[in-house]
């Protein structure tokens, strides 16, 4: 047979040699792909077969069956049910939610910290520029850890117990007659509705028909004032003159969930002292409160830093137009500097919501029950699956910061300067 034929830089015909994998430009960076590679195939393939070679050893297989098993421990706070002659899996399952539940209300006490501290520390007053500045290096210069033990302990020492609610001479009283503050838990209003639509089984929950509705209505109304806004949005840039529409987005954002709530006879569950301990209403662990301010405050701090990055990156003639305009300083800040400055704030923004949504681990360090936990720590030291289960705890962290990193990489994509 011929041998391969190339042709070189000067057009003439070489035959193909061994040493052209190395020597020439054209093949060299696909032979070193490949050999590295090879090299991590191989090692993959080291480690797993030195893995089962150690579980024989030990007596062991590998197997997710333990999540079959009766997990036999209770958890304090959770969303779904949950009784201890359940499984292990089920027992991960009410983690998992405690985990997204936590990241979720972090992220939005964080963002919510972070842009007014970042906005502030711009202000021209300069003590409350000082201010911001004291609480942004105090935070962000002191371990999560830390300030979680610190929040635990004032939620179980500084706030009175149930019983300081009680009697004539009571030290304590409810906020508004609606709230309670004690060293168990945050008690507040639960909502309740006189007709039950009954519950929609998924298998691995049930929930409530009522709460899928309401939702349902909630993002449908959203949808409707969507298009309401876009609508304006194309009549304004055709005739110049933007239709009103403020009426119109009130009525659609509230009427519809208004009637849903009539309908289905939405009404508060307050708690109420009863013996030694709050009952009905909502309870809110002390656990998951000093998580989250932990987290929220903790995580604001550089959230605020990269709010005033944001700003300062946008140049100063945009705040002089807008001023030459006739805007007044916040709505030149909320509708000029912000949504440009979105586009240098968003990327390290992200970074900041995983680094939320790992740090619920910690949670372990106050007892909130979370999947750490749960499936990391109690159903570990039960089955004694630490490979399996410690696989599975990092298949979940890393699918839950994918979905993260997706969605606010589709938001900055979304808000991103377009080029013309």
């Amino acid at each position: 047979m011929a041998n391969a034929i190339t042709i070189d830089s000067r057009g003439l015909n070489r035959p193909f040699r061994l040493n052209m994998l190395l020597n020439d430009s054209r093949y060299r960076s696909c032979t070193i792909q490949i050999f590295v590679l090879m090299c991590l195939m191989l090692g993959i393939a080291w480690l797993v077969d030195n893995t089962v070679r150690n579980l024989a050893l030990l007596g062991k297989d590998f197997s997710f069956s333990f999540l079959w098993s009766t997990a036999g421990y209770d958890i304090n706070q959770r969303l779904i049910d949950y009784d201890t002659q359940m499984t292990h899996a089920r027992a991960a399952l009410v983690g998992l939610l405690n985990t997204v539940v936590l990241a979720v209300l972090s992220c939005v006490l964080a963002t919510v910290i972070g842009v007014l501290a970042g906005v502030l520390r711009l202000s021209g007053n300069s003590i409350v520029a000082r201010l911001m500045t004291v609480y942004v290096e105090v935070f962000r210069n002191i371990p999560l850890l830390l300030w979680i033990l610190v929040f635990g302990a004032i939620m179980s020492e500084a706030v009175p117990a149930p019983n300081a609610f009680k009697g004539e001479n009571a030290t304590a009283s409810m906020i508004l007659g609606a709230a309670a503050i004690t060293n168990r838990g945050v008690f507040i209003p639960e909502p309740l509705f006189a007709l039950d639509l009954g519950t929609l089984n998924l298998g691995v929950f049930e929930p409530s028909l009522n709460a899928i509705a309401a939702i349902g209505v909630v993002i449908a109304c959203l949808l409707v004032n969507r298009a309401l806004v876009r609508h304006a949005d194309r009549v304004q840039s055709k005739t110049g003159i933007r239709p009103v529409t403020w009426w119109k987005t009130i009525a659609v954002l509230l009427c519809p969930p208004l009637l849903l709530l009539w309908v289905l006879g939405f009404h508060l569950g307050y708690p109420e002292l009863r013996g030694f301990n709050f009952q009905g209403g909502l309870q809110l662990r002390n656990a998951l409160i000093a998580m989250w301010l932990g987290l929220g405050i903790y995580t604001g701090a550089f959230i605020a830093e990269n709010v005033r990055a944001g700003i300062l990156a946008i140049s100063r003639g945009q705040t002089e137009a807008a001023s030459a305009l006739g805007l007044r300083p916040g709505k030149t800040m909320r509708l000029v500097i912000l949504p440009q400055a979105l586009r240098v704030i968003v990327p390290p923004l992200i970074s900041q919501y995983l680094n939320i949504t790992k740090n619920t681990s910690l949670g372990l360090a106050v007892g909130y029950m979370d999947l750490r936990s749960t499936l990391g720590g109690i159903t570990i030291n039960q089955t004694g699956r630490e490979l399996e289960g410690m696989l599975l705890l990092m298949l979940i962290y890393l699918a839950l910061s994918l979905i993260i990193s997706g969605s606010m990489n589709a938001y900055n994509a979304r808000v991103g300067l377009k080029e013309r």
